[in-house]
């Protein structure tokens, strides 16, 4: 089992500074190459309080602040245009940070494409949901409308 530190929120294993134990593998192909997670050392333990400080930072000041996007967030639909071939199809797959950038776009507060999970990869136009983390206790629906254009 190798001990790491997280320095970004990983679903079903915690947030960003924790501490956790993963398996041998799972640390060395996912979370390490990806930058979610540094090895833990005893010296890391500063390391997770500024970790920690920036995520507060980054954090909606209250929940009651977060609870009010997310009845925002699940009210509206997202349109978000991107480029496509005739027959429906994307070049290439709509990513968090096209979604951070629509939602901001379409005047629903700022998000963090961190924040923002997607079920699967979007490769052609219509409908789709999104999961968006606001807070730790609170996660929004967001209804995407996947459109043509650019």
């Amino acid at each position: 089992m190798a001990k790491l530190i997280l320095t970004h929120e990983v679903t079903g294993l915690g947030a960003a500074g924790d501490v956790v134990e993963v398996k041998d593998g799972y640390a060395r192909n996912y979370l390490l190459p990806r930058g979610f997670a540094l090895a833990w050392t005893k010296g890391g333990e500063k390391q997770v309080e500024s970790i920690k400080a920036a995520r507060a930072a980054r954090a909606h000041a209250s929940v009651e602040a977060a609870q009010a996007q997310a009845q925002a967030l699940s009210s509206k639909k997202v349109k978000l245009e991107v480029k496509a071939g005739e027959s429906g199809r994307l070049f290439g797959t709509v990513k968090p940070a096209d979604v951070a950038a629509a939602v901001e776009a379409a005047g629903l507060g700022s998000i963090d494409k961190r924040n923002v999970e997607l079920p699967n990869h979007i490769k052609s136009l219509g409908s789709y949901q999104a999961n968006v983390r606001l807070h730790e206790d609170v996660s929004a629906v967001i209804d995407l409308e996947v459109v043509a254009g650019k």
